[in-house]
């Protein structure tokens, strides 16, 4: 199975969740219109005699025609698109309620037949819960409740009024139900989103300390290797000769760590292949790191290296963590005119991305995500259970 990274077009990475139980709603108004449609085609050919003849079949094409466009658009790309239909088929049914005054010409239906429009209004309070806030969606639940108990009332035959507001009052609570189900369903979705944009940036911050931590022992590790020895030797009376070349090799490192560590300046080649060296080996020290030269590359600028040295360190710590036992791991870094592309691989167990759970962020965020946000930059995961795991990480110049 293969994973991979793209930018994000037009929107962040949250979100995903509010829309897909958003489309999913849109599809389940759609197929409830439908339904309707056919279980109820023998009381709107009852009725219509009773109608002004153009009522009929302009409200039938208006509020099913509607009724069925959001689940229709829910395939599409544009989840505004679906909001405004759904929105269209809460208004229309309204509308088609408010018009039946005006074309009805009787006579009465018999007592136990009722106005079609009576059977589904929590269907179109439904959609209004698609397109709408809460309070508004309640709001068309009682407006579409409220106008077809009162038209039935008037259309049967032998109804009595005093058992119109129980009427109403039975229609409001039963299609509740439904309706503050769709509510709690959207809300739980935008939560869920919340909390994992929350639990993204908790994660990316701890990346970048774990980062600015391997700095920091990098920078210790050279204190004590480099600094200290040449100290050191020139407190033991060392040859001179020998001092000097202490001091100038540090003198060099502690450049290095400068740039790479605290300056937007490019990284050159080989700062750069240290800098992953050091980022694989601060994960696993036995990963054997291997460099391939393919192009005439001089320098890659100082973001796409930490991003890369980062994702790449987590990359490794992951198959350390999750590849089992006495498993080998490889980093390939091969260098081209434009660009590097870095291979982790390892000969592990392997693994499903389709069961990780969705807390689990080291894969979503400090790889995929990382590498996302970086300009030029791209990722992709083969693995399938028992195969092994490469992650590929790609920095074009742009």
């Amino acid at each position: 199975m293969t994973l991979e990274s793209t930018p994000p077009i037009g929107s962040s990475l949250g979100g995903q969740n509010t829309d897909r139980i958003t489309r999913m709603f849109a599809k389940f108004v759609s197929v409830g219109y439908l339904v309707y449609l056919v279980i109820l085609s023998p009381s709107i050919t009852l009725m219509a005699p009773r109608m002004d003849s153009w009522w009929t079949p302009v409200v039938v094409a208006m509020v099913f025609g509607s009724g069925l466009l959001p689940g229709v658009l829910a395939f599409r790309a544009d989840l505004r698109l679906v909001r405004r239909a759904a929105a269209a088929a809460a208004l229309l049914f309204v509308a088609a309620a408010a018009s039946w005054p005006s074309a009805w010409n009787g006579p009465d239906l018999p007592t136990q037949d009722g106005v079609w429009l009576a059977a589904f209004p929590g269907l179109a309070s439904l959609a209004a819960a698609v397109a709408w806030p809460a309070s508004l969606a309640f709001t068309h639940l009682v407006a579409a409740c409220v106008s077809v108990q009162l038209i039935s009332t008037v259309a049967r035959d032998g109804a009595r009024l005093a058992m119109l507001l129980p009427e109403i009052l039975f229609a409001i609570m039963f299609c509740t139900l439904f309706v503050g189900g769709a509510v709690m369903a959207l809300r739980t979705g935008r939560l869920l989103d919340a909390t994992t944009e929350e639990a993204r940036a908790a994660a990316a911050d701890a990346a970048a300390e774990r980062a600015r931590a391997v700095e920091r022992e990098r920078f210790d590790a050279l204190t004590h290797d480099n600094v200290m020895s040449t100290l050191l030797a020139a407190s033991r009376a060392q040859p001179q000769k020998h001092v000097r070349s202490l001091a100038a090799a540090t003198l060099g490192e502690l450049d290095g760590i400068h740039v790479g560590a605290g300056s937007d300046e490019p990284f050159a080649l080989e700062q750069a292949l240290a800098h992953l060296r050091a980022a694989a080996a601060d994960a696993d020290g036995h990963t054997a790191f291997i460099v391939i030269r393919d192009g005439g590359l001089q320098a890659v600028p100082a973001e796409s290296v930490r991003a890369l040295g980062s994702a790449l360190a987590e990359a490794v710590r992951n198959s350390r963590i999750h590849a089992g036992a006495g498993v080998m791991r490889t980093v390939t870094v091969t260098v081209a005119d434009a660009g590097m592309i870095i291979e982790a691989e390892d000969n592990g167990v392997g693994f499903d991305p389709a069961v990780v759970a969705p807390h689990r962020l080291g894969v979503a965020v400090s790889i995929l995500g990382r590498m996302a946000r970086l300009p030029g930059g791209s990722a992709r995961i083969d693995t399938y259970p028992g195969s092994g795991t490469t992650v590929r990480l790609g920095w074009q110049r742009p």
